[in-house]
This record gives C-alpha cells, structure tokens and sequence, in this order.
C-alpha cells in the first residue's frame, strides 16, 4: 500500500469505482432502447412467464417452473410493478439485478481484501467494472442475484459469520440449486459437523419455501425439482458424445402445463449415464480434498471453491455461458491479475463465439470447436489452481 495516499484518499477509492460502476451501467439502460438490451436474453422468456399470471396461472401452483421459487415470484413482482408493460419491466428487472452487480462488486472487494490488502482489491474491483462479459449477462438473465449469494456465503465463511453463511446458502440455493456447491468448501474449512449443520439450515429454509407449494400442488412441485435433472445434455463434451447440438432451454411455456413433459428430455438420451461420469470426478475431488491445507486457510478455502466448481463443469451434463458469471471472481481471486484477466477474456471468446454467433445462426458444426477449447480451458484452470496451491 503507497504510504503517501492519505488514509481518507483510501476508503473512499472503492465508493469511486461503485459509483462509475453503478452509473455507467444505469446509463446504459436510460441511452438504449430496452428490447435491443435483451435481444439475446432471457428477459423476454422471464416476461412471458410472469405474464401468465393475467390469466390466474402461477408457477408451482399451476405449472411448474425449472427454477426454484425465489426468483419466479419476484419475477412476477417486478411484472406487477411495471405495470405489465415489456419497456417497463425491462428497465425495472435489470435495475433490480444491477443492485445485485453492485453487491457483487463489492463482495469482490471485500473478499480480496480478506485474502490480499487493499491495493489488491481496488485493483480487482477496477478490472471487474471494466470486464463486458458480466454486463452482457446482467442483461441476458438473473445469475447475477445467484452469484451475490454465492459471494455472499464464501465472505460469511471467511469472516466467521455463521448466521449469514447460514441465510445466504439457504436463499442462494432458493435462487439456483447451484450455491450448494460451497458444502464442500465448509467441511474442508470448518469440519464435518459444522458442514451437516449448514446443510440442515440450508435444508430447513429449503423446506419453509417449498411446503407451500409442495401442499397446495405436490405434481407441480415435484415436476419444477425434476426438471433440471432431467434435461438433455447440451453444449459440453457429454452432448458431443449424445449427438446433441442445442442449447439447455426447456420447450414452449404449453409444455409447462404438463408435469409429465418436465422429465421428458427434448433431444437424444446420454450414451453414458451421469451417475457412472459422476465416479472419476468425485474421486478427483477426494483427492483434492484430502490435501494438506496451506498454512493460510482462507486462500485454501477460496482455491478448494473454485477447484470444486470447475469439477462441476467438468462432470456436468450441461454448460450454461451464464455460468461464467460464478466463475469469473473466483478466477479474480485465485490467480494473479494477468492470468486471470487472460482466462477470463479467452473464455469469454469462446463462449460469445458459442452463444450467440454459432448457435443464433445455426452453424452447429462448428459446435466441438468451442465445446473442446472451453473443457480444455477449465482443464488448464484445474491444473494452474492446483499447482499454486501445491507451491503455496
């Protein structure tokens, strides 16, 4: 830290880089017309649910829904308040989700901080305002509120707040299933037991969301917590090998009526069961798991994440290039500046040249070039992390 920065000059260095990013992004929703924001989001898709319920429909009451209830429910809020009206809602859900952007960031800030010093994490909060690819995704869909919870729990757990930790994994797992993914992470930094109290809590308020709806229309219910398991492979090595040249995205809201269609997947079966894929990448992560921790936990906790969660990808049957939106602070954080900025704009590339330029224009063939450079890439990651905390 420069010594000659006066100590005021510091703290308020990081509510500059908030405001520039908060503002910038607020004027890119005033400057631009709304649906040309969206063009290739989920926005529309998120509207056209909510608008369901002008003809008394509602999700897991009615239909279900391939997302837990949080944000289906306050997507039909945000609808509500907008008044029905598309240019409306737009701007209300993005400036919604961008608060969720601006806790990110500062989430980003604090953890590198926890990890480094202040230097660090005013240089990682600079290259994340400047980084496109979570713009484009705070646009595209919600992963934005998922990720805070995320950060949100990694933060508690490194700070030792245990009632936080606690809510954030139980409500960013009623976000995306995804967070839950951080009870390795707790076992390996607090232990066994602590790790199946989280889980219980997590568990608990899980079961507080749902019973409503699980006792008013159980199929329903049971067809929403079926469905993400049940999809086709899509856009990962596992589809390559299934023949499959699609994105992950359900059939038309007609088939939500039918709890039958949400276990029903739309392309070819998997030639290889996930349950027997699952056996090499959990005995990998065993094997990462039963290493020795480095001597300063917090760094072994932040690299054991984000190792966990590119196993994940790895095994995973889908790839989603909103997922990147998870992965981009933990690479921040994890290796230096100029690696990560470096992963982060190459895997960026490849996912744009995914999602939209192939798959928009139906140039499917070109589908197993960007599907085997981004496994190679997490690969590489895997390998990278590894060897930092081997030498560490």
């Amino acid at each position: 830290m420069n010594p000659y920065i006066p100590i005021s000059a510091r703290s308020t260095s990081f509510w500059l880089i908030l405001g520039l990013f908060f503002s910038s992004r607020l004027m890119l929703l005033m400057a631009f017309p709304p649906e040309n924001l969206i063009f290739y989001g989920d926005y529309q898709h998120y509207f056209n649910l909510a608008a369901l319920t002008r003809q008394g429909f509602y999700p897991y009451l009615h239909y279900w829904y391939e997302f837990p209830p949080i944000f289906p429910y306050l997507n039909i809020l945000i609808y509500t308040l907008a008044g029905q009206q598309l240019k409306n809602y737009i701007l209300l859900l993005a400036f919604g989700l961008l608060l969720a952007e601006c806790g990110n960031l500062y989430l980003l800030y604090r953890l590198a901080f926890a990890l480094s010093n202040q230097d660090t994490a005013l240089q990682l909060s600079w290259i994340y305002t400047t980084l496109f690819v979570p713009i484009f995704f705070w646009l595209g869909n919600f992963d934005a509120l998922t990720t805070f919870f995320m950060l949100l729990a990694l933060d508690s757990l490194l700070k030792n707040k245990p009632k936080t930790l606690a809510i954030a994994l139980g409500l960013g797992t009623m976000v995306k299933f995804l967070p839950v993914i951080l009870l390795p992470a707790i076992w390996r930094a607090k232990g066994l037991k602590s790790m199946l109290i989280y889980a219980a809590a997590t568990t608990l308020i899980c079961l507080l969301i749902f019973s409503p709806f699980a006792l008013i229309n159980p199929t329903m219910t049971a067809a929403s917590l079926q469905a993400q398991a049940s999809k086709s492979s899509y856009q990962t090595i596992w589809a390559l090998l299934d023949g499959n040249d699609t994105t992950g995205n359900f059939g038309p809201l007609s088939d939500h009526f039918s709890a039958r269609k949400a276990t029903q997947p739309l392309n070819r079966s998997a030639r290889i069961p996930s349950w027997l894929t699952l056996i090499p990448f959990a005995l990998f992560g065993l094997f990462i798991f039963t290493r020795p921790q480095l001597q300063k936990s917090n760094h072994d906790t932040v690299i054991f994440t984000t190792l966990t969660f590119l196993i994940f990808f790895l095994w995973s049957p889908g790839w989603s290039p909103q997922w990147q939106t998870f992965l981009i602070p933990l690479i921040l954080l994890t290796l230096p500046q100029s690696r990560a900025v470096l992963f982060i704009i190459v895997l960026g590339f490849i996912n744009f040249l995914e999602w939209p330029l192939i798959l928009s224009r139906g140039l499917t063939d070109l589908l197993p070039l960007t599907i085997i450079s981004r496994t190679f890439i997490f690969i590489l990651l895997v390998v990278e992390l590894y060897k930092d905390k081997i030498k560490s």
